[in-house]
This record gives C-alpha cells, structure tokens and sequence, in this order.
C-alpha cells in the first residue's frame, strides 16, 4: 500500500510543560482541532483519562485516537480511520525546548492508503499537510491567547445575481498562492481607485484549477464594476461571473484559516449535503478590507455553485 508521511512545524510562545498539557489531554482538542471546526455538531466521546478521543460524524467521518506513549519532548498517537474507509496511522508530537517560554512543536503523520488510492498519495498528503498548518495556527492560538480567533458559519443556500469584473488570471502553487494574490490584489486595487465611481463592493478570487498532484493553483481574482471600462491595464482582462445558485461557508478570522472554509464546503459537497455544479468555478468573496479590518475581524465567504 503507498505510505504516507506529513510533517509540519511552529513555534509556540510557551514552555514545553504548557503545551503537552493540552495536546495529551482530547478534552482540550476541540477549540483547535481543523476537523471539529468543519462538523461542530459531530459526535465525540472523551475517556475519563482524556487519552483517548472517538468521533463520528458525516463531513469528518469516524475515527479513534488514543495516546500510545509519553516521552520525553515525544508524544506518540495511534490513530484509526472508520469512515469514509478504513485505515490506520502513527502520528507524533515532537516537542523541542527552544527556551523558558518557546517551544517549537512538530506535528508527524506516518500512515497509509488503501491500493486503489495510489494516486491519491501527493493529494491526501497535500491536504493533510494544510489541515495541520492550519491546525498548528490554532493550536498556537489557543496555547497564547486561551482562545482560536477563527470560526465558520454555515449560511447554507441563496442565490448569486453574477457580475461583471475586471480581474487578474495567475498560476501559482499552494505554497505561494499568498504573495501572488497580494500582488494581484495591489494591482486590481490601483485599478478601482482610478475607476471608483465603476467598481462595486464586489472583491473575489474565482478558482478555476486545484490541481494537488502537481501543485498548481489557477485563478482570478477581480472586482466587479457597475458599467463598462474603456480603460484596462495591461495584464488584465474583463469577465462576468454568471448568476447562480451557492452554497456559502463563511470564515470569520485571519485569511491564513481560511482553508478551513475551503474543507469545510468540500466536506459537505462529499457527504452529498448538495450537488456541486462543476460547470461553474469555486468562489470566494472578500467582505471587508484587510486594509481597515483587524484580522480576527475579516469575514471570507466561500461559495460553491450547486444545482
């Protein structure tokens, strides 16, 4: 079967003897986990020892994790898979001691897939890999503040009249999709302060391509304008997004979270909650600026066209 192996890290501005005390007790999971934050309503189950956790639910699927041992700067997890396939995986919390009160935290996944899913390899361990970013992100969070400065919002079905825009079309890869789409968003910005009396509120990126194998990302990113413009710039081009029944998931938080909103509504689309209409990309639009809003504070809604 092909093996798999994730492995991120961050540094947390706390002692080691902080942080293992919330990553070997599940009772304290929840608040960080990438996965809960998709399904809140699924059901757990914590052992009174809080070493072991269960779970089950229709996005996130179903599972165990029990703690298999407790070394020193180690902390070593069976975990098993029920839903949507079975399967079994070591993971690791490696602790290192950077001083009093820095810890830098590396989260390891060593597992593997069933046969028919070899080619699935770079893709799972791709989006493994992001849900531990993201969860370590949290998890920082949560050890600093006492709180997770993320949440979804579930705002179901409605419909999208569509616009008109003038965008920017890249290419990218998931590690530098961040600073692409700064850039491209500086320019599309000089655009609407020059054509302010055109543009709309609109602000978005349109995906076109998550291709996870080769690592590649298409977009476009635009803003929508209320009349035509004589007056592009180069390198830009102008489009219409069509009208169309969504499906919305809202992320309140920092944009560097906002994948859970993207796992969130992928999650929902497999559990068959709605039937994506492919002929129509993925979008995401931009509810207030990062310019005027504090980070906790920007609001991201993620929409899937559905049939």
């Amino acid at each position: 079967m092909p093996k798999t192996h994730v492995e991120k890290s961050i540094t947390i501005a706390a002692g080691p003897d902080k942080v293992r005390s919330v990553i070997t007790d599940f009772n304290q999971w929840k608040p960080w986990s990438p996965w809960f934050i998709l399904e809140p309503e699924a059901k757990e189950s914590v052992s009174a020892d809080g070493k072991s956790h269960e779970w089950d639910g229709k996005r996130i699927g179903s599972g165990i994790i029990s703690i298999e041992a407790e070394k020193e700067g180690l902390i070593q997890y069976d975990l098993k898979f029920l839903k949507p396939w079975k399967s079994q995986a070591k993971t690791d919390f490696i602790l290192e001691k950077v001083d009093e009160n820095t810890t830098k935290l590396t989260w390891t996944m060593d597992g593997s897939l069933p046969f028919f899913m070899f080619w699935m390899k770079n893709m799972m361990e791709r989006l493994i890999g992001m849900d531990y970013d993201r969860g370590l992100l949290m998890l920082k969070d949560y050890i600093e503040k006492g709180h997770v400065d993320a949440k979804l919002e579930f705002l179901g079905e409605s419909q999208f009249e569509g616009c008109n825009f003038v965008g920017i079309k890249s290419e990218c890869t998931i590690e530098t999709i961040g600073e692409v789409m700064e850039a491209d968003f500086k320019k599309i910005a000089e655009f609407a302060k020059v054509n302010e009396d055109i543009v709309t509120c609109d602000w978005f990126s349109v995906y076109h391509k998550f291709d996870f194998n080769k690592n590649k990302i298409v977009y476009t990113s635009g803003v929508g304008i209320k009349s035509d413009s004589q007056n592009i710039p180069t390198g830009m081009f102008k489009g219409s997004l069509p009208a169309t029944k969504v499906q919305t998931v809202r992320h309140i938080g920092p944009y560097e979270l906002s994948g859970n909103a993207w796992s969130a509504i992928m999650s929902m689309e497999r559990a068959k909650e709605f039937k994506q209409n492919k002929k129509i990309p993925p979008m995401e639009f931009y509810r207030n600026s990062p310019m005027e809003t504090e980070p906790k504070d920007l609001i991201s809604d993620i929409c899937m066209a559905i049939k």
